[in-house]
């Protein structure tokens, strides 16, 4: 809930910053000011200052700063809302009482918290019962014993259509909420609601106070196509907004200034065990924008640990795509690939801890990554193979949103490219002031730029939609190729498409991959025919070839077939980061039409038309509402 200025105030005004601050740090008198030695980083010299008048704390080595709830937020992991429920209990100040509709919403809510906790109690006695001896010997096999079962509160949910269901339902529990909760599988071809982990050892997913929300299951029969399976989206659960483990490992994460990003949950325990207690994993998708929000909360430069596999490759570089744009100076990721295709949990068992304590030290900052993919993506032994490249990385490093990590990144990648190549001549000079240029940090703009920007330049491609025919690509790319979504459906399901033949197209293919991984093109043209989309089918393939005849072609090369589609995905999730800058920036300009507005505008446009360029430039589909004025 929101807090009304003066409850926050009242607050401060009984809790002195250095009460709140000296639990944490010791501090000492100076002058005007308490001052102590960082919470945030390990120095000798003392540069943390708390001054009670101005209630604010600043640490000069680290430059965070902030008041009494930022303080708690930064050293304990706390939301706001929990932050100022803490402190005004301490303070004795009565928070304001909920609306009658808060007070309803709040006692739903308790009550479906109640219930997810009656069922992680109940898969936890069924591990411990002759029912779960199976799973328990999963477990063991794993060296998961009793007491990390205990820690991690893992359970077994029997191989019964109904077990959960009656338990529950005999306790009053209205099997609505349990279909609402996720519980239960539901739906307009389901008679009637079954439980919907069977069989299967699960993993209790909690939110930030502990408070089981979801569910993960691991499948004990190998015949099973979905191996770990998660709970559905709920009222308590947004599986892109929630980490596994974050509330038991955001103790040791503030206490190291560091934490660890894996991709599963047994991958979790092996790092706890190993002596990585800040580690979580998020839930079965590739990391999102919400979810580094999280681990940026926590640290600073998290670490992402991937499987040494193809598929932590592939993770490994989504995770590159979605980090860049929103990078700022001083906070980045650090990224650890585990050697010859093991997990977490296979390193520790053949190497110990020291082995994966050495992963986590030689882990690549991104810039190094995003180096490594570019050399991955094909020889680069001929000027027009190099001018590719750098045409690539350049396109990619526009995305980064802050001013100053872009330039720095600029400037890494053509020193990069000078030594990659000795004889390449050094980048040009600026271009005069004109169409497509943009002012330097701190450069004037000229006072004759005033009013709302010409149509020129806010009708670009920001402002009208996501390319139709880069969607028309990559989608019917799939249409031909529906064994290709094995590898890339998890990926394509995150892009944001706006033509509405593209999104239910894509849908049905989807549901056809998760179908017993059936992609047969027979199968696939039949659900396409009674879904109706048939003429929508036709209109996207005719679209694509357009303009990517080749790449489309029955008989295409597979490995061109795959970096095109590849190189699409990225210029799509690119384009649609500019874009919505693009439309932010236009709309602060037009709220306020200062040289700054302006200046930020232009340098947005231009950005995006770096990446047109590279599209263009690639072969690669470029609709015509997609070209800058």
């Amino acid at each position: 809930m929101r807090y009304p200025p003066h409850i926050l105030e009242e607050i401060r005004a009984r809790l002195p910053a250095s009460a709140v601050v000296g639990r944490r740090v010791q501090l000492k008198k100076a002058g005007r000011e308490w001052r102590g030695l960082s919470p945030f980083n390990a120095e000798k010299t003392p540069s943390f200052y708390v001054n009670d008048q101005k209630q604010f704390y600043h640490c000069f080595s680290s430059s965070k700063h902030g008041d009494i709830f930022t303080f708690l937020m930064e050293t304990e992991g706390l939301s706001f809302p929990e932050a100022v429920e803490r402190l005004a209990s301490e303070a004795g100040v009565s928070l304001p009482a909920p609306t009658e509709d808060q007070r309803e919403s709040e006692t739903k809510r308790a009550g479906a918290i109640e219930v997810m906790e009656m069922a992680a109690r109940w898969f936890e006695e069924r591990l411990q019962s002759a029912q779960g001896s199976e799973a328990r010997a999963y477990l063991e096999r794993r060296a998961l014993g009793r007491e990390i079962q205990q820690r991690f509160r893992l359970g077994y949910a029997p191989n019964e259509r109904y077990a959960l269901r009656d338990h529950l339902a005999g306790r009053g529990v209205d099997k609505a909420l349990m279909v609402e909760m996720g519980l239960l599988a539901a739906g307009e071809d389901v008679a009637v609601p079954y439980d919907y982990f069977r069989d299967r050892v699960m993993f209790p997913i909690t939110d930030t106070r502990g408070r089981v929300v979801a569910f993960g299951g691991r499948a004990l029969a190998k015949e099973v196509r979905a191996k770990y399976l998660n709970s559905p989206e709920t009222p308590l659960f947004h599986k892109g907004r929630t980490l596994y483990n974050l509330h038991g490992a955001r103790k040791a994460a503030h206490e190291r200034s560091s934490i660890i990003a894996v991709e599963g949950y047994v991958d979790v325990i092996a790092m706890t065990l190993a002596g990585h207690p800040e580690t979580v994993a998020p839930l079965g998708t590739a990391l999102t924008e919400d979810q580094l929000g999280l681990l940026w909360r926590h640290a600073d430069e998290p670490i992402l640990c991937f499987d040494g596999d193809k598929a932590g490759q592939r993770a490994a570089f989504r995770a590159l795509d979605i980090a860049l744009p929103l990078l700022q100076p001083g906070r980045s990721l650090r990224i650890a690939l585990l050697p010859g295709g093991q997990d977490p949990d296979d390193l520790l068992r053949s190497g110990g801890p020291g082995a994966i304590d050495q992963v986590l030290a030689a882990a690549l900052p991104l810039s190094e990554l995003l180096w490594r993919r570019a050399l991955e993506a094909g020889p680069v032994d001929t000027p027009e193979r190099r001018a590719g490249l750098t045409q690539t990385l350049r396109a990619t490093v526009a995305t980064i949103r802050d001013d100053t990590v872009r330039r720095y990144y600029r400037d890494e990648i053509e020193e990069r490219f000078r030594s990659l190549s000795p004889r390449a001549a050094r980048p040009a000079a600026p271009a005069g002031r004109g169409r497509g240029r943009f002012p330097r940090p701190g450069e004037p703009v000229s006072p004759r730029i005033t009013g709302s920007p010409s149509p020129s330049v806010t009708a670009s491609a920001g402002f009208s939609g996501a390319a139709p025919v880069r969607e028309a690509v990559i989608v019917g790319t799939l249409l031909l190729h529906p064994e290709m979504i094995a590898e890339f459906g998890e990926e394509i399901a995150e892009l944001d498409f706006e033509d509405p033949d593209a999104r239910a197209l894509l849908s049905v293919l989807l549901a056809c991959a998760a179908d017993d991984a059936r992609t047969e093109p027979e199968v696939l043209h039949g659900r396409i025919t009674r879904a109706g989309l048939t003429a929508a089918s036709e209109r996207i393939l005719a679209l694509a070839r357009s303009r990517d005849r080749t790449t489309l072609a029955p008989h295409a090369d597979p490995v061109h077939r795959t970096d095109a589609l590849r190189q699409a995905m990225i210029l799509h999730r690119q384009a649609g980061a500019l874009h919505s800058e693009l439309r932010e920036a236009r709309q602060a300009f037009e709220n306020d039409p200062t040289d700054a507005g302006w200046a930020w505008l232009c340098e947005v446009k231009a950005r995006l038309e770096t990446v047109i360029a590279a599209e263009a430039e690639a072969d690669l589909p470029v609709s015509s509402d997609s070209t800058a004025a």
